[in-house]
């Protein structure tokens, strides 16, 4: 039937019909079976002639389903369905067998390779029959191989044959390839014509997801709104898109829909939703609300939605929620470490990385990829670890995987950083692949060591042919002289960067920091330019520069007129209002950034900490506690010891010592400062004795005393009248703390001798002073004198 191929032909010749009626055809294949089903084959051609196989084909066709369905007609043990094709013919049974069987024939040859192409089509041209399944076999076959010609010559000559095509049609050659937009739009007016848009879900589904995955997400949109049947796929299709393209909140509001219609959904529903759940800016608590549904209905369990669900808590709740998601998975893959390894390396605990890098190639048996490599020697770029990096590019070396980009940039990036920037310069001479990211890497290494060479390096980068990117002028500008950043400014516009913004904050960064502030609107024309044009990074480094120098209006103007200001611009502006004592602008500015739920920023370090100043400057304890309760809302244990500590002096100033000891006990870490706190508001409340046992409780746990600490303690004495404890604190200061006392420790204890009336003994403290006493001791000693009616004194 088939023409012998050239023994160059790769493929094995397919089954000739002149077989022997001697059994050489046969013997071959004696008490063969078929590797992939287990039918025994034909044995010899009495068997054929007994009609142990039905001659109309029905063993035929069992036989070749089995052997088509497993994928192996042209594999090692594919002899049976060459057999069977051969046997039709021998025996004369070809022009009987049904369409199905040669449909079957179809997509096996089909599904074999683009080399088997050829023989699908002249089976499919000598069929005696064809009908639907014939034509979707082949146009999808054509559609795979990127031959979209003959795919629609064969569609419309389908049509020519009165056939109509079906669903499975259209979604074939959608789903086969990604065919270019114009075939789309060729295909899209075809399916609106035959009515499969609102028939069956597959054309509509297939065609939206190649719309989105182009860009054409408001086409998805609408095809997907036109369709009135739509299956969890659909929905899923859609879901992905939308969150592909970052419309997070549509993707959200479509998850809920979905639920709401009852339609049900699948992993990969999960998969497409929490991937736009993963955003800082919502804080609605939208992704733990998903891992809850996913938990009840089981979702939890797969290893994919595990991983989904530690990427979601990494970026929007922090590192510390994503271990606990990544510690209660019932099982891990590959991708679970990597993930969570990633999410360490990013955050402010990179030593977790390398933790859990140990557990997984000991304990767990996991070799590591190029994604693991990288995010490893990030951590270890970090932390500064030689030695663990050295071993990384050891073991990814002798796994084979030092030569991908990927790694290639960041072992460049590390050995830049932290061993040495000729080692770096090395490898980026050995890397195969010297892309934008390898130079930049290196361009990092040199501008984290503040050399100039950057520049140099950059004009080697242009002779080599590689076009710099944003990040490389943002590693060049850092250390550029004040004779280079013209040129440099020039080649950012001739290179069409002027209009990043990340650019142009470097730029506006770089002309500030050389005292050219009248330069740090390279791109605005002059003071014409309205601040909500320009860009936001840009806007916020001129709102930083007008801080630094004190034109706090100037900041607010500015910042007040952009259109979406982020959380850098909040900061710069609640700084300007906290400088410049505009106390309630400031907090009617966080009210009304941080209350819309449609665009809530979450509460940061920087803003914690100016908006409880001014909570203290103002004694406003309601709106302090108010943001303690926001604190708690984003991850209070994310905000620093420094921010603990601001809150503990808030609630102590503002009159709550219950709230100062609450925050106190839940600080996960406690410095010098946050005991030196809390005894200063115990002394401020009265509580002289709970501030001593305090005190002694900071020395028993290896906390030493400064200066700040004996203030703190002596005031305490001063203001609960313990002459005694105070005065012998102040005596063993040097000896024991090693704590030299100054003026501010001699004014507390000359009052705390004046106000319990032992003015002889605050005498001869000021006459024994190894200096000379200020005003204010004078003004308490008299004062004393005054108040214990001792004039002569």
């Amino acid at each position: 039937m088939f023409s012998a191929r050239s023994p160059a032909s790769r493929r094995p010749p397919l089954p000739s019909a002149h077989v022997s009626s001697s059994g050489s055809g046969f013997s071959s294949a004696q008490h063969d079976l078929c590797g992939s089903c287990g039918i025994p084959l034909l044995t010899s051609e009495s068997n054929v002639r007994r009609r142990r196989y039905d001659r109309r084909g029905a063993g035929f066709l069992l036989q070749l389903t089995a052997c088509a369905n497993n994928g192996s007609l042209f594999s090692s043990d594919s002899r049976t369905a060459k057999t069977l094709h051969a046997l039709t013919i021998i025996v004369g049974a070809a022009a009987t067998m049904p369409t199905s069987f040669y449909n079957n024939l179809i997509s096996a040859y089909a599904t074999s390779g683009e080399w088997a192409m050829a023989d699908a089509r002249m089976m499919f041209d000598t069929m005696p029959h064809r009908n639907v399944v014939s034509y979707n076999s082949m146009t999808r076959a054509y559609s795979r191989a990127g031959n979209m010609g003959e795919t629609f010559r064969l569609l419309f000559g389908m049509m020519l044959s009165g056939f109509r095509p079906t669903d499975f049609t259209f979604g074939g050659i959608l789903s086969s390839s990604s065919p270019d937009l114009h075939v789309v739009f060729q295909l899209q007016p075809l399916i609106l014509k035959t009515g499969l848009l609102h028939g069956g879900p597959f054309s509509g589904t297939a065609l939206l997801g190649i719309l989105g995955r182009h860009g054409r997400v408001d086409d998805s949109w609408k095809i997907f709104l036109q369709m009135r049947n739509r299956s969890v796929a659909t929905w899923n299709s859609m879901m992905t898109e939308l969150s592909r393209r970052r419309l997070n909140k549509d993707a959200t509001l479509l998850f809920r829909e979905l639920v709401r219609t009852g339609t049900g959904w699948s992993d990969c529903s999960f998969l497409g939703v929490l991937s736009a759940a993963a955003d800082p800016s919502d804080g609605s608590g939208f992704g733990e609300q998903l891992h809850g549904l996913a938990t009840r209905t089981g979702f939890d369990s797969y290893v994919v939605i595990g991983n989904a669900l530690v990427n979601m808590y990494s970026t929007c709740e922090g590192v510390s929620a994503a271990e606990r998601m990544f510690r209660s998975m019932p099982e891990r893959d590959l991708a679970s470490w990597n993930t969570m390894i990633a999410a360490f390396s990013k955050s402010d605990r990179p030593v977790g990385a390398l933790n859990l890098f140990s557990t997984m190639t000991s304990l767990d048996g996991f070799l590591p990829n190029e994604s693991t490599c990288a995010s490893v020697l990030k951590a270890c770029t970090a932390l500064t670890m030689p030695e663990f990096g050295e071993f990384v590019h050891a073991k990814a070396t002798k796994l084979g995987l030092n030569m991908d980009g990927f790694v290639a940039s960041s072992l460049v990036d590390f050995y830049g950083k932290c061993i040495s920037l000729d080692d770096a310069r090395t490898l980026l001479s050995e890397t195969a692949d010297k892309n934008v990211v390898s130079w930049n890497a290196l361009l990092g290494g040199y501008s984290s060591k503040g050399s100039r060479h950057c520049v140099v390096l950059l004009g080697e980068m242009l002779r080599l042919g590689v076009r710099p990117n944003e990040f490389s002028f943002s590693s060049v500008l850092k250390w550029s002289s004040m004779s280079e950043l013209p040129q440099l400014h020039s080649l950012i516009v001739k290179l069409g960067y002027d209009g990043n913004d990340y650019v142009s904050s470097a730029i506006a960064a770089v002309y500030a920091a050389t005292d050219e502030a009248c330069e740090a609107l390279p791109f605005a024309n002059g003071p014409s330019v309205s601040a909500s044009s320009l860009p936001m990074a840009l806007a916020n480094v001129l709102g930083g520069i007008h801080n630094r120098r004190g034109d706090y209006e100037e900041t607010k103007t500015l910042i007040s007129h952009m259109q979406e200001p982020d959380l850098v611009s909040r900061n710069i502006f609640l700084t300007a209002c906290a400088r410049s004592g505009d106390y309630e602008e400031a907090l009617r500015s966080f009210k009304c950034m941080h209350g819309s739920r449609g665009r809530r920023l979450p509460l940061d370090r920087y803003a914690a900490v100016s908006l409880l100043s001014i909570c203290t400057k103002l004694h406003h304890l309601h709106l302090g506690a108010s943001i303690h309760g926001v604190m708690i809302r984003d991850n209070f244990e994310s905000f620093d010891v420094f921010a603990h500590n601001v809150l503990l002096d808030m609630y102590a100033k503002c009159g709550s010592l219950e709230g100062s000891r609450r925050v106190f006990e839940e600080m996960g870490e406690k410095n010098l400062v946050s005991w030196t706190a809390l005894v200063s508001a115990m002394g401020i409340h009265g509580r002289a004795h709970d501030a001593l046992t305090t005190f002694e409780r900071m020395v028993a746990d290896g906390f030493w005393p400064d200066h700040v600490s004996c203030v703190a303690v002596l005031s305490a004495c001063r203001h609960g009248g313990l002459s005694e404890e105070g005065m012998g604190l102040f005596n063993r200061m040097k000896d024991e703390y090693g704590v030299e006392p100054d003026m501010d420790h001699y004014v507390c204890v000359v009052d705390l001798l004046c106000r319990c009336g032992q003015l002889k003994e605050a005498e001869d403290v000021i006459s024994g002073m190894p200096f000379q006493p200020n005003s204010t001791i004078w003004r308490i000693f008299l004062r004393g004198c005054r108040n214990f009616a001792k004039p002569k004194m």
